[in-house]
């Protein structure tokens, strides 16, 4: 089982770990601030260090309770301690673009009560798929203008954990068409101060104002009832 310290902090850029496992190139470790990719947000890059020796990462893997850390190197045995090293510049890019796609559902969730269908965020640009019929100029301009009203209202970014009952009876999710498993008994939600809540698992920063300016910069049809607005940030 892997302590996933991500979850509680996520501009931690340095940790020290203990090797519980050795699979091939991958090591297993008690603890990682190393994010492992899902839910459109992809894994972490950066290195792992022990005894002199170093070791990019290169691969991440989520399985059951365990984060695995492909090594482009040979790994350390089990039970050395190693320090890992987030690729910061990196994670603070792809923390940014994350949370203001959570900005950016927020709006057009309020506005048109459109669900997302789908997503992927870089480091460099992110995209959001909406269950909508109609994104014309005036709608996207808009769209843009309410998410940067917000982004610089400089709202603080919570991150809490829900009950399964209060999750069921409340407004969290904005994926369409998407359960949460019946063996889920917590969740964790990220708040956007007065303004939206969402169940997530990925890594987030801690106030608006630290995204930027947000600019739509295309809105395609993929389908019926399917939109999507891709988006770029300039720096705060």
């Amino acid at each position: 089982m892997t302590e996933r310290l991500y979850l509680q902090d996520s501009y931690l850029q340095e940790f020290d770990a203990t090797v519980t496992a050795v699979e091939g190139q991958a090591v297993a470790l008690d603890r990682t601030a190393f994010y492992p990719g899902g839910g459109g947000q992809p894994p972490d890059a950066g290195r792992l260090e022990w005894d002199g020796a170093q070791s990019a990462v290169v691969e991440l893997r989520w399985d059951g309770e365990t984060v695995w850390h492909v090594l482009d190197q040979t790994p350390p045995p089990a039970g050395r301690t190693v320090r890992g090293r987030i690729d910061w510049a990196r994670r603070y890019a792809i923390m940014r673009h994350h949370t203001a796609l959570h900005v950016l559902v927020g709006v057009v969730y309020h506005r048109f009560g459109a669900m997302v269908t789908g997503g992927a965020i870089y480091p460099d640009r992110a995209r959001m798929d909406f269950s909508l019929e109609d994104l014309n100029k005036e709608r996207v301009a808009a769209i843009e203008t309410q998410t940067n009203e917000i982004i610089a209202d400089d709202r603080l970014i919570r991150v809490r954990v829900v009950s399964r009952e209060e999750f069921d009876r409340t407004d969290l999710t904005r994926l369409r068409n998407v359960s949460l498993p019946a063996d889920v008994l917590h969740v964790r939600v990220v708040d956007i101060d007065g303004f939206d809540a969402q169940a997530d698992g990925g890594t987030h920063v801690a106030r608006t104002s630290e995204i930027g300016r947000l600019v739509i910069t295309k809105a395609d049809n993929k389908g019926k009832a399917n939109r999507r607005l891709e988006i770029a940030l300039h720096l705060p």
